[in-house]
């Protein structure tokens, strides 16, 4: 059976990219680039808070890849509960970031079809809402605005009018307020020292 994926693969044959699920052997190259074109302040955002020790939603970390194979762009969704309800029930959504392009390849729509691309399977895996820290300028083309999120804070220091949410699900973010918790699945650092 056909995936977003794929149709996206195909989409973008054309081009001088594809998008694709990030792997295991793409975590260097990830890393990397998020070192180049974000350097070490990103480890000091609100955002990474959410992220520190989980690992992103399941089948929600993409990749741009050269026509070679290598990582020349990135996007991941983390899971967060976004607030209460009027219930006090918790609101489950989605965080975006990092979202990175290599600096070589710039103005080619590479951030764009990481953006399209993880929107897509984000609906299509049944997510209600994604939120995440940026430009407005750039994120409101993507449907992303201040006033779905305006009950709502990061866990730290972060600038409201970048603070922004797209409805997957019509009213999802009604009525949530309160701090953004990570709920996702936690990562398991194995230590090879006492496997030994």
């Amino acid at each position: 059976m056909a995936t977003v994926l794929d149709s996206v693969r195909a989409f973008f044959a054309h081009a001088a990219f594809t998008i694709d699920q990030e792997n295991t052997g793409d975590v260097v190259a990830r890393e990397r680039l998020l070192d180049r074109v974000m350097g070490e302040a990103r480890f000091r955002k609100s955002s990474e808070k959410l992220r520190r020790g989980r690992m992103p939603a399941e089948g929600l970390a993409l990749v741009a890849r050269d026509p070679d194979g290598h990582v020349i762009g990135t996007v991941r969704l983390w899971n967060v509960e976004a607030g209460v309800d009027s219930n006090g029930n918790a609101v489950s959504a989605l965080l975006l970031g990092p979202l990175a392009v290599d600096c070589e390849h710039e103005g080619k729509g590479i951030g764009g079809a990481l953006m399209r691309a993880a929107i897509t399977e984000t609906r299509d895996r049944g997510h209600g809402a994604v939120l995440l820290v940026g430009d407005p300028e750039y994120y409101e083309r993507f449907g992303f605005f201040a006033d779905k999120a305006q009950h709502l804070v990061m866990p730290g220091p972060f600038e409201r009018r970048r603070f922004l949410a797209l409805e997957l699900k019509d009213g999802w973010l009604e009525g949530a307020a309160g701090v953004l918790v990570a709920s996702g699945r936690r990562r398991v650092v194995l230590d090879m020292r006492k496997a030994a």
